[in-house]
């Protein structure tokens, strides 16, 4: 422990890494562009700089506190040397501000609003790089990059996959692939972590917006949607509601006034998901192959096998993505002249996830010869178009999803936070339905954001060993463990973001902070008011494999490449 003066004032810290910490501790946003708590320290910005007692001046995010330190944030000097690089930054940047995406949520822009800079006294001296829109779910704009490296840290460090990295020196220096590819050249898997860290409108989701608001204004084509579990405990944020409020009820009320002619809830498909591969599970257990069964929920993670690991793709579980069952059984139903109406289908994914818009592309995303989801629109699309449309959502009244395929159970909905799949396995797997057996399977160390947890659960005679990752550097540690013999394990869990779906790359951002702990107990909270618990509880499983889909549960549920 120690104390140091910021301002006059006496503060005393203890283990904080650096000054900036402590100084917004007290109260004080000190800009910065470079610097995110998660990643390695950059100091590049050098927005954050701070001036101490003997005038020396220095960044205040790679500067550790010691004992006696006098600092000062706000002199006349600090207020020049931030103004001129803001101004710098925006003389090297393309300032179409009312017409890109980040428009009123860019950090930049704030940080410019905040120093009141309303001239720049310098030109443009960038030529214009062109955009570069490959991807299936991320779209590049490099003349609106500030080189905070923001996207190049979290690529390598979180994601471990180092698509992006600094390019050329001086003031040719860009970000940007290897030898100037495009992404849909690399191994990027879409899982949008780079947008989510992207100070600017250098990274955005590639939007599915319009196609979804012209099927919407077509009278003869039905429009169905299907809402993820992570959806609801993000959305709210854009209105002022707390981190992690379940609003799923107002989301329903939002699509059925946009004109949406039903909407369900991805945790029904969720529910599938467990029922089919528990049972993949078991019978790989029982023959002893294709161990450990690895999951396929997560796109990108998937992506990321095929890509780095192709030895172990046999070991990915069949089942298709909650996403991928229900549009498959949506279309399927709706092909019924019954069903119909003599209407076409559209079926939108609204996902907290980019990598979902690539996933809708696969090959294996198809059912006999037809795309099964039409449209992605991420969370942050959702919210614009609530924007757009000029709905008062904390006005709104809940409504209840529609039938036949509206209800979940509290296995599926948990699917949004990392652990959430395995632990709706264990609740499938486990009798009984009370609440201490409830209790018992969520601390069994499933919960919580660690990137990498692992546990072991007894199940009829046999330990079984599971391992739990978030964050594609924490799956590659995992599988480099398995391929050299040094961890065996029955089952693999891997959610590519940080913390599961609910930090998606489709995700609202918040650059001052992490919400994946809020979101996830959003899911958890959710879990707990609801009546059922357990997939196989799902009134609606019965309805799907003994009803209109019988015989049609393998075609539709899993793939087949």
């Amino acid at each position: 422990m120690g104390t140091i003066t910021i301002n006059g004032r006496k503060v005393q810290f203890t283990n904080e890494k650096n000054i900036l910490t402590i100084i917004r501790r007290i109260g004080i946003d000190l800009p910065t562009l470079c610097y995110q708590p998660e990643l390695t320290t950059f100091s590049d910005c050098r927005l954050c700089t701070v001036e101490d007692d003997r005038g020396r001046t220095f960044a205040s995010c790679s500067e550790p506190p010691r004992d006696g330190m006098v600092i000062f944030t706000n002199t006349e000097r600090l207020r020049k040397h931030r103004k001129l690089i803001v101004e710098l930054l925006l003389a090297a940047h393309h300032k179409e501000c009312t017409t890109c995406e980040k428009n009123g949520e860019c950090n930049l822009q704030d940080i410019a609003n905040r120093m009141d800079i309303t001239n720049v006294r310098f030109e443009n001296y960038k030529q214009a790089q062109p955009i570069d829109e490959s991807s299936p779910s991320i779209v590049r704009d490099p003349n609106k990059c500030t080189l905070c490296g923001n996207c190049v840290r979290v690529c390598n460090e979180i994601q471990g996959i180092g698509v992006l990295n600094f390019a050329h020196r001086g003031s040719e220096a860009t970000v940007s692939p290897a030898f100037g590819k495009k992404l849909a050249q690399t191994n990027c898997v879409s899982c949008g972590q780079c947008r989510v860290v992207c100070t600017t409108g250098a990274l955005n989701i590639k939007s599915h917006v319009d196609p979804v608001w012209k099927a919407l204004d077509d009278p003869d084509t039905r429009v169905v949607a299907q809402i993820a579990p992570a959806v609801r405990v993000a959305v709210g944020e854009a209105f002022g509601v707390p981190e992690g409020t379940n609003v799923m009820g107002k989301i329903v009320t939002v699509l059925h006034m946009m004109g949406f002619d039903e909407v369900f809830d991805t945790t029904y498909t969720a529910d599938l998901t467990i029922m089919e591969e528990s049972a993949e599970f078991l019978d790989r257990v029982g023959k002893g192959e294709k161990l450990p069964l690895l999951t396929s929920c997560c796109p990108a993670w998937v992506k990321f096998v095929e890509n780095e690991f192709p030895e172990f793709q046999e070991n990915i579980s069949t089942c298709r993505s909650p996403q991928q069952m229900f549009s498959a059984v949506l279309k399927e139903y709706y092909r019924d002249p019954a069903n119909s109406g003599g209407k076409k289908t559209f079926v939108v994914s609204i996902m907290p996830c980019t990598a979902k818009k690539m996933e809708a592309q696969r090959p294996d995303s198809y059912t006999r010869g037809e795309q099964d989801t039409d449209a992605v629109i991420t969370t942050t699309e959702l919210i614009r178009m609530i924007k757009h449309y000029g709905l008062a959502f904390n006005r709104l009244e809940e409504e209840a999803c529609d039938m036949p395929f509206g209800l979940g159970s509290g296995g599926g909905l948990i699917f949004g936070a990392t652990g959430g799949v395995t632990e709706a396995v264990l609740r499938r797997l486990t009798e009984g339905h009370d609440a201490s057996t409830l209790q018992a399977i969520a601390e069994t160390g499933v919960r919580g954001t660690k990137g990498i947890k692992e546990i072991t659960v007894p199940y009829n005679g046999l330990d079984v060993k599971i391992c739990v990752a978030s964050g594609l550097a924490n799956a590659r540690k995992v599988l480099e463990a398995v391929k050299s013999g040094e961890k065996q394990y029955h089952f693999i869990e891997v959610m590519a973001c940080p913390g599961g779906c609910v930090m998606g790359g489709g995700q609202p951002t918040h650059l001052d902070h992490t919400p994946a702990t809020g979101r996830g107990e959003g899911l958890y909270a959710a879990d707990r008011s609801m009546v059922l618990k357990k997939s196989n509880d799902n009134p609606l499983m019965e309805v799907f494999y003994n009803g209109f889909f019988r015989g049609k549960a393998h075609e539709l549920l899993h793939n087949h490449h």
